[in-house]
């Protein structure tokens, strides 16, 4: 596994400083890095829903995914405001659902993407490729009176 992403993965936290939505901490070395919370609303829609819209009708496709991108954007707008991310990232992403009824696998590959696209698209992170998000894991929760997707944005060193 690359060495980047087990640091990050065995990040130990020795201090915490809480300045709105981003994080300072130092790890068990002293070196200081930020995290960002994104809270998101509700949920998205699927992977199944997606490839659904995009068999009837490439726009109703294409639709989707700004419309969830839209949602996302009024998250960072509300969570992010000003944050310009330089570094490298390890994104973990928490899907709470309101209930078990949709496959994991399904929730979370088409809404990573929606996710990524419109951090770029908000200049949050400068690209959503390899050199910027060296990795990225996935839990699964339920809370059916407020479901939600937390993303937690962890800047790593190159």
């Amino acid at each position: 596994m690359h060495a980047l992403i087990v640091a990050a993965m065995i990040h130990i936290i020795t201090s915490t400083i809480m300045t709105g939505s981003a994080t300072s901490v130092e790890d068990i070395s002293g070196r200081c890095c930020m995290e960002y919370l994104l809270t998101i609303p509700g949920t998205l829609n699927n992977l199944n829903d997606y490839i659904a819209a995009e068999r009837t009708n490439r726009h109703k496709g294409a639709k989707m995914k700004a419309d969830n991108g839209n949602i996302v954007a009024v998250a960072i707008r509300q969570c992010l405001r000003g944050v310009r991310i330089e570094k490298p990232v390890f994104m973990e992403y928490t899907w709470i659902e309101p209930n078990k009824r949709r496959d994991k696998d399904n929730i979370s590959s088409f809404g990573r993407k929606v996710i990524q696209d419109a951090l770029v698209g908000a200049a949050v992170l400068k690209d959503d490729g390899w050199k910027y998000v060296v990795g990225f894991s996935d839990r699964f929760e339920v809370d059916r009176k407020n479901p939600r997707i937390e993303v937690l944005i962890r800047e790593v060193e190159a």
